[in-house]
């Protein structure tokens, strides 16, 4: 494309003539998502008056898709609370009354809990014997202390050594089996049983960090993400609400559903075909067709800004960013979304007729036997099932029904999202046949799942620090363009807001709510003298 020539009256005044006449600043928000909820309600309550979300899909909520079945409320994407303690989303679940829903089994652990943590963890293995609980104790115990040892490297400044390759999973492996077959108690059939367990609980760790491995997680970043004091939570009406309460003071106007956005064209980079279109387009005002940005939808609408907040994944980013930027991104912000990591977490709720599985049961965890001495944990794709980490248990049932919860992630998450309903029951059914030992375990009545890593708007689940990238990538990635120190034009013109923009709390909501208000309280701060 070849750009517009730059008028000298922005390139000298960094706020171009718009603020010199006091206009309100035009802000089109990309995404309603938390983020994107969170910056433009923090915009609008500041005084703002001129401000746009477009979503591409037809619901507001992004990564929050909360779906009601009966009586239940199941979560396909967010689903906890993590930690209370300054944490913007339990405040505003609290603040609202949303915790508030208990059950007389629930009072006894103090809040509201997703699974009973008076339950045991079954771990079971593909020979249909459950791990005696002694023994998963006494692994539980070395691996959490391995685990605590991964976040020193970064916490205390730990150099990392060749041989784990700055890997969390190579060397939590290493450091695991190397305890496990020197331990002099344990018989040769125990240790064995160890050695597979060490799989289930890396399949489990990648799950939690939606990671392909724990393999290509950064053991030298590992100890950076910060975790909220307090207890967890989840919201029993649906995590849905915490983006309704968000988006209670934004005007029905304000949010534009199905508005997928083709391309952002910044720092005057207009092009003829926008050029054309606005000079035939008599509701154009004349300021316009000078505008710094340029919103071009699918739908062939371009929409003039001041300021554009991009709050889309980084999945989506990395699938998109040489189309959906022009000029294209600088090449630091290009590494930094490439370095950065992002897969898919999936969830598959099964909802059975009567549960098979004993009262004090609150999960089926998976141990493969033959996994006692493997490197990787890729499959062929026949074998995606053999991903699925654990089942757990819905609390209380009264609630949800009798349901199980399944957990994959990484490539075959990908694998199964391609499977039809039935296959995935069918291949659900048969493991926990397999892995209890009854053969006469029904088929589920109903099947749920989450297919997040297909899903053309959001390529991913959520992001992590993998090999090769640290927390100054989280910075670069969040950094608005142009950049101050190589450019005169107007100042953030483009943002980026987005869980994967917060270094220490990527991954979670509340990461993704504060940098929709990060990116607010920029630009509350470049206009306070017009808000006032």
């Amino acid at each position: 494309m070849q750009s517009c020539e730059i008028s000298g009256d922005s390139t000298d005044d960094p706020l171009s003539s718009g603020l010199r006449r006091k206009r309100q600043p035009r802000i089109v928000v990309i995404g309603a998502g938390l983020a994107g909820l969170s910056a433009a309600k923090a915009l609008l309550e500041s005084g703002f008056t001129d401000v746009t979300i477009l979503e591409a899909t037809d619901r507001i909520g992004g990564r929050v898709q909360s779906v009601k079945l009966g009586h239940a409320t199941f979560e396909l994407g967010a689903t906890w609370i993590h930690g209370s303690h300054g944490n913007p989303v339990y405040h505003l679940a609290e603040d609202n009354g949303l915790l508030e829903e208990t059950t007389d089994d629930e009072r006894s652990v103090g809040r509201i809990s997703l699974y009973s943590k008076n339950g045991v963890a079954y771990h079971l293995t593909n020979n249909g014997q459950r791990i005696p609980k002694d023994v998963v104790e006494e692994f539980s115990d070395l691996y959490n202390e391995v685990y605590n040892l991964t976040q020193e490297f970064f916490q205390r400044g730990k150099p990392v050594n060749a041989e784990s390759q700055n890997s969390v999973g190579v060397f939590t492996r290493d450091v695991v089996r190397k305890r496990v077959k020197a331990d002099p108690d344990d018989t040769e059939a125990v240790k064995r049983l160890k050695l597979a367990m060490i799989q289930q609980y890396l399949k489990v760790e990648s799950c939690e960090s939606s990671s392909h491995s724990m393999d290509e997680v950064s053991l030298s970043e590992f100890g950076e993400w910060t975790e909220i004091p307090g207890a967890h939570h989840i919201i029993p009406c649906g995590f849905i609400k915490i983006v309704e309460i968000l988006a209670r003071s934004i005007p029905e106007s304000v949010i534009q559903l199905r508005k997928p956005v083709k391309c952002i064209h910044w720092n005057q980079s207009v092009s003829k075909e926008i050029e054309r279109v606005a000079d035939h387009n008599s509701d154009l005002p004349e300021e316009d067709k000078g505008s710094d940005v340029f919103v071009e939808c699918e739908d062939c609408e371009f929409i003039p800004a001041d300021h554009v907040i991009v709050t889309v994944s980084l999945g989506v980013l990395k699938k998109r960013h040489e189309s959906l930027f022009h000029p294209r991104l600088p090449e630091e912000k290009v590494m930094a979304i490439e370095k950065l990591g992002i897969n898919t977490t999936d969830k598959i709720f099964l909802e059975f007729e009567e549960p098979f599985w004993s009262s004090e049961c609150n999960s089926i965890q998976f141990v493969w036997e033959d996994e006692a001495e493997s490197e990787s944990l890729t499959y062929p794709e026949e074998l995606w099932y053999k991903k699925i980490c654990s089942f757990d248990v819905l609390y209380p049932p009264e609630r949800y029904g009798h349901v199980l919860s399944g957990w994959i992630c990484g490539e075959e998450a990908l694998i199964m999202e391609k499977c039809d309903d039935e296959t995935v029951a069918e291949t659900c059914t048969e493991m926990l046949r397999k892995f209890t030992g009854n053969p006469n375990i029904p088929k589920p009545r109903r099947i749920l799942r989450s297919s997040w890593g297909s899903n053309p708007n959001f390529r991913g689940s959520y992001s992590y620090t993998q090999v090769g990238s640290s927390g100054a990538d989280v910075e670069k990635l969040a950094k608005p363009l142009p950049y101050a120190e190589s450019s005169k034009t107007a100042p953030m013109q483009v943002m980026f807001s987005g869980e994967a923009t917060h270094r220490k709390y990527y991954s979670t909501t509340h990461g993704a709510v504060l940098s929709g208000q990060r990116e607010a309280a920029h630009l509350i701060e470049m206009y306070q003298d017009l808000l006032q």
